[in-house]
């Protein structure tokens, strides 16, 4: 066996053994299953925003990025 998969074995083994020490002492609540806890708030209004560019930004980006490029390809040929 590789000494990598042992530890990550040990490694789980050990979070397994706390996470049955937290319940027994009472200081975790249990979960029933995957997902989000009854409560927590999953509403568009709480999700980031995208940022929107104009074209105009898109242009001066792009015209910035062709300019990196054709200087690097300068310094590339020397």
């Amino acid at each position: 066996m590789e000494v990598s998969r042992i530890i990550n074995e040990i490694d789980g083994q050990i979070a397994k053994l706390q996470q049955a020490r937290a319940l027994l002492a009472g200081t975790v609540a249990v979960r029933t299953g995957p997902g989000r806890p009854k409560g927590s708030k999953n509403t568009a209004a709480s999700a980031p925003r995208k940022r929107k560019l104009s074209a105009a930004g898109r242009k001066r980006i792009s015209e910035a990025m062709k300019k990196r490029w054709a200087d690097r390809r300068k310094q590339g040929s020397k």
